[in-house]
């Protein structure tokens, strides 16, 4: 069942943060009133497309924080085998250079809670998670997560599939447009992109544009022929 529109859920787990730091009691909530959150799953360190994910957010780490966002990664794997890989150099398949936080869920709880955790699993008589799967990890989760702790956006891909962090991008600056502007964001819009007013009139308006855009391009290819 999709979060989104919904809370997301708490948690507060131990994290590896900026210079190796162990943060036992990492949460989102000094977050909230403040910063969306970008918060991402990936199934384990020292593996093959997680490291590309990582270090491709690590590159536009600062596109995301010139909009105030925060950027959080969370695996099932411990906080140690998070710092080893962070001490990895790059070129032997690891992180080394990562600065954002990268949250240990060992328990699994923080992705079942979400709903990205892969395999079977059930709960003992004392409210314990087990897994009937031994590695059972994180499908490749990410949630969009507003100041009020509200869950906007979700996208969750399997487990061979790399994600966009281009469009986790896009869907920042379409949530922050909408925020400021009220005007809501058209299929492919981008930032610096007309959008549309939400209204009969607004869509008409904004189709009428588009038709007349394509129409004028289509006479301008004619023309160069």
């Amino acid at each position: 069942m999709s979060l989104v529109g919904k809370k997301a859920p708490h948690f507060k787990e131990a994290a590896v943060e900026q210079g190796g730091k162990i943060t036992p009691d990492f949460s989102l909530e000094p977050f909230l009133g403040k910063k969306d959150v970008i918060l991402f799953f990936y199934p384990m360190d020292f593996t093959f497309v997680c490291p590309t994910e990582l270090l491709a957010f690590q590159e536009k780490l600062k596109d995301f924080q010139d909009r105030g966002v925060e950027v959080v990664a969370v695996s099932t794997d411990t906080e140690q085998s998070h710092w080893a890989w962070l001490n990895t150099p790059v070129e032997e398949g690891g992180i080394k250079g990562v600065t954002y936080p990268i949250v240990s869920d060992k328990n699994k709880t923080i992705s079942k809670n979400y709903g990205v955790l892969a395999g079977d699993y059930f709960y003992d008589d004392n409210d314990q998670l087990h897994a009937d799967t031994p590695a059972m990890v994180a499908y490749r989760g990410l949630f969009l997560i507003d100041k009020d702790g509200v869950v906007r956006h979700e996208l969750i891909n399997d487990l061979p599939l790399g994600r966009s962090v281009d469009e986790a991008l896009r869907v920042v600056d379409a949530l922050q447009h909408f925020r400021q502007y009220g005007d809501v964001c058209p299929a492919g819009w981008k930032k610096g992109q007309e959008a549309l007013k939400p209204t009969h009139s607004g869509v008409a308006d904004y189709l009428a544009q588009k038709k007349m855009q394509k129409k004028s391009d289509s006479t301008s290819g004619d023309d160069k022929k």
